[in-house]
């Protein structure tokens, strides 16, 4: 066992869970789901029956029936002297079987497949990989080509940049986790969207952060005024921004919500980073912002971007934009979390730069497609939900209009769709009445997709128990 968790902290997470009939398998549900997200880590034990009946309002036999639930699926396992832990075995095999099963719809990542002339680059590329083989192979700042050539398209951005203002790392979520590292000390405020990209959050967590949230909606964007207030009295050592289609929402800053961002910050003090990593997934938008950062506010940023996105997903190449000195100390850090990024990976990034262009203006086309499709599909079959406009990115951040999320998430799984519940982007809970539904696969797909949410949401709608509203919700 690694962890407990109090019934308290339990209740939090759970929400709105009584959403279904019976309440002990409403409530088995809604923890295989916290779960399957991660929100609950294996081997955390489970607060014990008593206590948790209390706290939920219900009775002890509710408990106990959703634990043997919880158990008979192999969620859980009772350990003498510890009572009810979570356990890992039985989340693998539920995602085995969906899986496994070639007619499965993956939606959990909104990550589209390979640009399509990935095969040709790499083949390209391996006519040069013997020159790698008389290196050592531990590469902690990066390649100085590669450095170079993305130090270069900074500067056309107008961004003026050189290399050794790059350092780079295996993908995004690995410079914000060396970032965390370096900059973030047990106590620090880090301040952060809500919804927000879940990775991110963790890794400012594990390093001892205390998040402080600013909401953001798909029809109004950032709260400029809790921002600025956020930023006035708590005055984080960091922000965490994706100023360019929002995860989860795909909203993107105008001009105006970025000039506010960026004095609020200068102000106290706090260093940006800024999230890029889906800044070049524009689909149809009128007018393209200025870059974040840019304006004489005079704030300190730090960008971050990566292939995953734009290229593939596995190709787990990212990188750091900051001043030398810094990355001199992120690379101090480094040496005791990893000892650099692959010359491979590296060497088939160097040859894709000079064709991002064309790889941008071919994502744009696939995720128009998909966008479309998708649009087309939720309007068509699931008219009661709030659709909205987005002009890039890669996913819809859709309101069902009832807290069904997480039931939603779990019943659509038998019909062979995975999706994460509204939830799991969560900082300070809530969200259960939306959903992340990329557009990142076929529009067969999607439309299969949106079939399945269909059939099950008037499934789900038609057993459900009476419902208040999310109780986080009603926290002002």
């Amino acid at each position: 066992m690694d962890s407990r968790i109090s019934a308290r902290a339990l209740t939090v997470l759970l929400g709105g869970w009584r959403t279904s009939e019976p309440a002990y398998e409403a409530l088995a549900d809604s923890i295989r789901l916290l779960g399957l997200d991660n929100r609950i880590a294996p081997r955390t034990a489970l607060p014990a029956e008593r206590e948790l009946a209390a706290a939920l309002g219900v009775s002890r036999t509710t408990i106990a029936a959703a634990y043997r639930s919880l158990r008979e699926s192999g969620d859980i396992r009772s350990i003498r002297g510890s009572g009810s832990v979570t356990e890992p075995l039985g989340r693998a095999a539920v995602a085995r079987t969906v899986v496994a099963d070639p007619r499965a719809i993956d939606l959990q990542q909104a990550s589209p497949p390979a640009w399509p002339g990935l095969a040709g680059v790499i083949a390209e590329a391996a006519g040069s990989v013997t020159t790698l083989l008389t290196a050592p192979g531990y590469d902690v700042i990066g390649n100085e080509a590669l450095r170079a050539v993305i130090a270069e398209r900074y500067t056309r951005s107008g961004i003026p940049t050189d290399a050794g203002e790059i350092m780079i790392t295996n993908g995004a979520q690995s410079a914000l986790h060396l970032l965390a590292t370096t900059l973030v000390v047990r106590g620090d405020r880090v301040l952060i969207e809500s919804p927000t990209y879940p990775h991110a959050a963790e890794s400012f967590r594990a390093a001892g952060a205390r998040l402080v949230s600013v909401p953001v909606t798909t029809g109004d964007g950032w709260d400029l005024d809790r921002a600025e207030q956020a930023f006035e009295r708590t005055a984080p050592t960091l922000a965490y921004l994706m100023p360019d289609f929002q995860n989860p929402t795909g909203r993107s800053m105008n001009n105006a919500e970025r000039d506010a961002m960026e004095r609020a910050a200068a102000r106290a003090g706090t260093t940006v980073i800024v999230d890029e990593t889906t800044a070049d997934l524009d689909i149809d938008r009128a007018v393209k912002p200025r870059a974040f950062g840019m304006s004489d506010a005079g704030a300190s940023v730090i960008r971050v971007g990566s292939f995953g996105k734009t290229v593939w997903g596995g190709l787990r190449v990212g990188w750091i934009r900051a001043n030398a000195d810094l990355l001199r100390r992120v690379m101090a850090a480094r040496f005791a979390i990893e000892l650099g990024t692959p010359e491979w990976e590296q060497l088939i990034a160097r040859t894709l730069v000079p064709r991002l262009p064309e790889i941008i203006a071919q994502r744009a086309h696939v995720l128009r497609e998909g966008r479309d499709a998708l649009v087309d599909a939720l309007h068509e079959r699931l008219p009661e939900w709030s659709i909205p406009t987005v002009d890039g990115g890669l996913s819809l951040w859709v309101d069902l209009g009832a807290p069904l999320s997480g039931a939603l998430v779990m019943g659509v799984r038998s019909e062979g769709v995975l999706l994460s519940a509204g939830p799991r982007f969560s900082i300070d809970g809530g969200y259960e009445r939306n959903l992340r539904v990329p557009f990142t696969v076929a529009p067969a797909r999607i439309d299969a997709a949106v079939n399945a949410l269909a059939v099950t949401w008037q499934r789900i709608r038609a057993g459900a128990a009476p419902v208040m509203l999310d109780r986080l919700d009603a926290v002002v």
